[in-house]
């Protein structure tokens, strides 16, 4: 072993490389759920998209660079190229990337990759020899385009690599399945999450200090963007009912006409392990999502951290939220629906009982569950008994 290799310590074998499409750091997308999880199991080396030299000269993004987390646990960051969404800088972008991969498993020791995973709209998996590709289809990244100001005719052309060297495709919705199905693939559907051990005992969190709004609440977490549908929330404003908004913000999307309701709080972005107390202020969750192509192809991560908190929740009539089939999750199709599904659930009581059974569903849909789906088709063994 390289002296390079040595200072990393512990054994990598048998190492799992998941790429995903958001720092670490950031927030938890699905792919760092399952990074967390199947730590316990085998090595996993979670790759950061590459930051550009702006971002970084802002201090948006973390050093770039290979750290270990916990044993078992490592983040790559890798180094990206200025105006990285034109042509020639995004295929050098990608070139460096796959690049800094093959040298994290190297530093790391790893003669064996089990698996190369996936988890964005670049085509990764010439970066190392695995013996799974899997491509993890999380949303409809084509359909995205303008929300991520990509080219359309640049993520087909991604997706069409993807489809060609992925060994498997897990999607988290039977709409994504058709996708991937129509792309030549036999797809695998393992829905998204929830984090049912950290919102256990959320109704015991400390109440936060910056909400001071009359009970009850209905609440949005995430992120807010053109992805949201603002009239379906103006619709829950206008009935008087207190509004909690919790995530980050777009610059392009304004909430300046629903903020100056005074039953409405923006109270901006939140660590995710303050998020318990977020939600304990809560009664009710909303998942208030614009219908277009690329929400319908979704699963939100929020409608199911909402019952994993003790709480119901309205969505908009997403495929997945039918998917989901519960009568704790009012689906409903148009503001005036939406108003109405929320006034339902905030005229019952927030018992223990009803607590209770939103959490014992979400239980069925834990992350827990969800990596042990993954965790067969890469053929990993049982957690070890001592893993961090």
């Amino acid at each position: 072993m390289s002296s390079e290799n040595a200072r990393y310590g512990g054994d990598w074998q048998d190492l799992v490389v998941i790429c995903s499409g958001t720092h670490w750091d950031r927030w938890y997308p699905s792919e760092k759920h399952i990074a967390l999880r199947l730590c316990a199991r085998t090595p996993v080396l979670y790759v950061d998209p590459p930051s550009s030299p702006i971002a970084r000269g802002r201090g948006a993004e973390r050093p770039t660079g290979l750290r270990i987390l916990q044993p078992r646990l490592a983040v790559l960051s890798p180094r990206g190229l200025p105006a990285q969404s034109r042509p020639v800088m995004r295929s050098a972008t990608s070139f460096l990337t796959r690049k800094a991969i093959a040298r994290a498993v190297r530093a790391l020791g790893a003669k064996h990759v089990r698996a190369l995973i996936v988890a964005n709209h670049t085509c990764l998996f010439q970066a190392v020899q695995a013996r799974h590709r899997v491509m993890f289809a999380t949303d409809d990244f084509v359909a995205g385009a303008g929300l991520m100001g990509l080219g359309r005719d640049y993520l087909l052309a991604e997706e069409r690599k993807q489809a060609n060297e992925a060994d498997h495709v897990i999607v988290v919705t039977e709409k994504l399945g058709e996708h991937w199905r129509a792309l030549g693939q036999k797809p695998i559907l393992i829905p998204n999450g929830c984090d049912t051990e950290r919102f256990a005992d959320t109704d015991m969190a400390p109440w936060p200090e910056d909400v001071d709004l009359p009970r009850p609440i209905a609440g949005v977490f995430g992120h807010f963007s053109e992805r949201i549908d603002l009239r379906l929330l103006q619709a829950v404003a206008d009935r008087g009912h207190s509004l909690l908004l919790v995530g980050t913000l777009r610059s392009s999307f304004s909430l300046e006409n629903l903020l100056t309701r005074r039953n409405v709080r923006y109270v901006g972005p939140k660590p995710f392990e303050a998020m318990p107390s977020y939600l304990r202020s809560i009664d009710v969750g909303l998942t208030p999502y614009a219908d277009i192509e690329f929400n319908r192809a979704s699963f939100p991560l929020k409608t199911l951290e909402y019952l994993a908190a003790g709480r119901p929740a309205v969505s908009t009539d997403l495929p997945a939220a039918r998917w989901l089939d519960t009568d704790l999750v009012r689906v409903a199709r148009d503001p005036r629906a939406f108003a109405d599904a929320v006034d339902s659930l905030m005229s019952q009581p927030r018992t223990v009982e009803l607590a209770r059974k939103c959490q014992a569903f979400a239980r069925r849909h834990s992350w827990l569950a969800r990596t042990e789906a993954f965790a067969g088709i890469l053929g990993l063994p049982e957690p070890a008994a001592n893993a961090a």
